[in-house]
């Protein structure tokens, strides 16, 4: 087993595992020294290029920015989304998950729960691709946000998933918005360590978009955090660098070549 996974396991219950996602080498190189697992995901599609969800990322996008993140990686265990659509079949799924390791050098990749998707993480894992799994609310697949998690049937109904993720030899799993009394639930009762988004402090690690908790993509739900504004810093910077420009006082000879 990979030894940056292996260490991922031996932290539940024991200490909370930090996760942020990464798009790039320069934000990678930052985070890696914090944290123990950074994803690059496929909400660069909001993120990045502006569009309304995460369908329309593809293989070759994550794929390029995989290999940007990859650079600026030492310690953090690296983990790829699989974009909507690679992973219809698992014999796609054993395809695509190949390319991507093949090419980024990844650790493992993610794959969002739907229509009991167990068989593909099966045969990933079999195949030695290490998979993490996705449950609550998937974006790839579910077009209206709602907290789950919230009668004791939703609850028992993502238990017996998780259970069966992990089953199928998910070595975690995201839980995104999930009721905090279900998330316990679900932490208690598995192997694996949990990842939350909007799930409460109840589980192993916590994972946010780091545009988000930066201030730095517009979006910030109840869950969110903000830890700091950089829209702020970066329009003042922008702001003084305009007026330097029409006042002739950038370039100065210090910024020029003789």
């Amino acid at each position: 087993m990979n030894p940056k996974i292996k260490k991922i396991i031996s932290k539940k219950n024991k200490s909370k595992i930090v996760c942020l996602t990464s798009y790039s080498k320069s934000i990678a190189k930052i985070l890696d020294k914090y944290c123990d697992l950074i994803l690059v995901g496929d909400s660069m599609a909001n993120v990045l290029y502006g569009h309304e969800n995460t369908h329309k990322m593809n293989l070759d996008i994550i794929i390029q920015h995989t290999i940007s993140v990859k650079k600026g990686i030492k310690n953090s265990l690296l983990v790829v989304d699989m974009p909507k659509d690679s992973y219809n079949s698992p014999n796609q799924a054993f395809k695509n998950a190949k390319l991507i390791m093949q090419k980024t050098k990844c650790d493992a990749v993610k794959i969002e729960d739907f229509r009991n998707n167990f068989k593909i993480i099966e045969l990933l894992v079999k195949k030695k691709i290490p998979v993490m799994g996705h449950i609550g609310y998937t974006p790839q697949f579910k077009k209206k946000f709602k907290i789950e998690g919230q009668s004791l049937k939703e609850t028992k109904f993502l238990l017996e998933k998780a259970k069966l993720i992990e089953r199928a030899g998910a070595f975690s799993i995201v839980m995104e918005c999930i009721a905090s009394n279900a998330a316990k639930q679900i932490t208690d009762k598995i192997g694996i360590p949990t990842i939350g988004i909007g799930s409460s402090l109840n589980c192993d690690g916590q994972i946010l978009v780091t545009d988000d908790m930066l201030g730095l993509s517009g979006f910030y739900p109840k869950f969110v955090k903000k830890y700091t504004n950089l829209n702020k810093i970066i329009e003042k910077a922008v702001k003084k660098y305009t007026r330097d420009v029409k006042l002739k006082n950038y370039p100065t000879t210090k910024n020029s070549f003789r």
